[in-house]
């Protein structure tokens, strides 16, 4: 998860109702939006849509009308209906003519200077809400429903916040095994989701609505419908003929139409906490931003009181039935709500058990290590120097350090370096192999400690790295350093790698001695028998029988090859357990 879709996350679910409510008051206390429609349809437009069609209207009009236009068609081949309908729209451009004579020229069907000037201080109106919504719910649309449900519905929010912790979840139900932990949380999120009511949820689906309504106001192509003005010397201003831009007309129509009422002030809240971000703002730069939101309101509303589009569109078409249609969207949000409680819910569980294995993890490696801490690479990230490189893979190479000095010199380099010396392979193949894996081992911490030093500045991949991060153009920048990450990740995964195959190797060699030595056999070590019965002079001088001592001989060295076979066994699965609980993930 990223930084900010973090700081989301906190801002949903980690904050205190008291945070939360401080916050809006911040905000909503500095600054009252007008409640003022955007858009209001005037007597204009809805006087000419009374009657279904044009043909009924046509219908109900004086009989002397209906001959009147009759004799029109007459001289045009068009219907007395089409006429009718003619007629209307001329008287139609007579009044937009009238009210409006600097928007719309009806006789040549052209957008006129008004209409320019009014449509450019619309785009720059909507050009901050387009930033808005950028920082907050482009960014996460899940987080950003769930904290404007945190305000309508606080009951709700808190109840989500609380009851499907992993902590709750394991309280109220201690019997079951921790595989049931997230099922029951899940089941317990649906249980509440499913006590929002229906008012709640037209609520919400209005604020869904104003937000989609918003989006594509925001994002609407305005350079594209402003650059098919050209200059029209006769008027001194840019002028368009409708003809070329009334597809794109019509879409902002619906979306104007569609977004007649102002967002309501939960939803504009929301939208400032989240362009906030939890960022420390003094109260004139918070003044500023709630001015600019204001006035991208009214410039919305300015455009509907100086453009009467919809008119000018049934003018324009030759259509005077036309009407805006609503546009859809909004209903996503319940979808984006609960999408974003699930992943948050399983995202917790998640974290709550792997910490649980940490755990336990951890107090193994306090056990294996008898008390002794880590042995951390120097110049690697980690909690006592966050400022190293974050490599993937150093947590393992920091265990092996910790293991070649604690575990391995200390207890199973004796028995290994005794079978080693004095050992008589069988086999000349059994011999190499179990001399290159050794030696791997024993110079483990020289591995590590050599990569450790190329991790410094003085090193080829602190090198790279401080090069990398020094370079001015962000692409290169990013590119050089992860560079330099990704190479010195793959050597730390080759050395675990090489490790653990020379510790497989070992471990299959091992057992085929305490195998063969258990059934009586010498296959591996021809003089498996010299082993038992070192030491055994020393012993008869002490007046011991031999064969009890050579027995006790034998008992303890096999003994010993047992525990050291058990450690390395601990030691890879501890490998696995680290990865398995993303240890090295931590530092990446």
């Amino acid at each position: 998860m990223g930084e900010e879709d973090r700081t989301f996350h906190n801002l949903v679910s980690e904050m205190t109702r008291e945070e939360r409510n401080n916050l809006l008051a911040s905000i909503s206390g500095k600054y009252t939006f007008s409640k003022e429609p955007l858009y209001e349809e005037s007597p204009q437009d809805t006087s000419a849509t009374m009657s279904a069609t044009i043909e009924e209207q046509f219908i109900r009009l004086p009989w002397y009308y209906h001959i009147w236009f009759f004799i029109l068609s007459l001289f045009k081949p068009i219907s007395p209906v089409k006429a009718f309908e003619e007629n209307r729209i001329t008287k139609l451009g007579k009044e937009i003519a009238s009210r409006f004579p600097d928007a719309f020229d009806y006789k040549r069907n052209w957008l006129l200077p008004l209409f320019h000037k009014a449509l450019t201080d619309l785009k720059e109106g909507a050009r901050f809400f387009y930033t808005a919504l950028d920082s907050s719910v482009h960014r996460d649309k899940g987080a950003f429903y769930a904290f404007l449900v945190s305000i309508e519905m606080e009951a709700i929010h808190y109840q989500l916040q609380t009851v499907t912790t992993p902590q709750c979840i394991i309280e109220a139900h201690p019997e079951v095994n921790e595989m049931e932990w997230l099922p029951l949380a899940l089941n317990e999120m649906e249980k509440i989701i499913a006590e929002i009511t229906e008012e709640q949820r037209g609520t919400m689906y209005a604020n869904a609505r104003s937000l989609y309504c918003l989006k594509e106001l925001a994002g609407f192509l305005y350079d594209r419908l402003l650059l098919a003005f050209e200059f029209e010397p006769s008027l001194d201003g840019l002028i368009c003929s409708v003809r070329v831009v009334q597809e794109q007309l019509l879409t902002l129509n619906n979306i104007l139409y569609s977004f007649k009422n102002p967002p309501a002030m939960a939803l504009i809240e929301s939208l400032f906490v989240f362009i906030l971000n939890e960022q420390e703002y003094d109260a004139v730069e918070l003044q500023n931003i709630l001015t600019k939101a204001e006035n991208s309101l009214a410039a919305i509303r300015a455009f509907n009181r100086q453009i009467p589009l919809t008119l000018i569109l049934r003018c324009a078409s030759r259509d005077i039935n036309l009407e805006p249609k609503a546009i859809s969207g909004g209903e996503d949000w319940f979808v984006a709500f609960q999408d974003y409680w699930k992943e948050y819910i399983e995202e917790q569980f998640t974290n709550f058990q792997r910490d649980r294995r940490r755990q336990k993890l951890f107090e193994t490696f306090t056990y294996f290590f008898r008390g002794k801490t880590l042995r951390i690479l120097d110049h690697a990230e980690s909690e006592s120097n966050p400022e190293g490189i974050p490599v993937e893979g150093v947590f393992s190479l920091s265990f092996l350090l910790t293991f070649y000095s604690v575990v391995f010199m200390t207890d199973i380099n004796r028995v290994l370096r005794d079978i080693l010396l004095n050992g008589d392979f069988s086999k000349r193949e059994q011999r190499t192999a179990f001399t290159e894996h050794y030696n791997t081992l024993i110079k483990l911490e020289d591995t590590i400690k050599r990569f450790d030093y190329n991790l410094s500045p003085l090193g080829d991949y602190g090198k790279r790295y401080i090069q990398g991060s020094n370079e001015i153009s962000v692409p290169v920048k990013r590119r050089k350093m992860q560079v330099a990450l990704e190479d010195a990740s793959a050597e730390a995964a080759e050395i675990i790698s090489q490790t653990q195959a020379s510790i497989k190797e070992l471990l299959m060699i091992l057992e085929a001695i305490i195998r063969n030595d258990l059934e009586g056999k010498s296959s591996v070590l021809a003089n498996m028998s010299r082993f038992i019965e070192r030491n055994n002079g020393a012993a008869s001088k002490e007046g011991q029988p031999s064969q009890a001592v050579s027995e006790r001989k034998g008992a303890v060295f096999t003994a010993s090859i047992i525990e050291v076979i058990q450690k390395l066994h601990q030691t890879l699965q501890l490998l696995v357990d680290i990865d398995v609980t993303q240890l090295d993930k931590t530092a990446a």
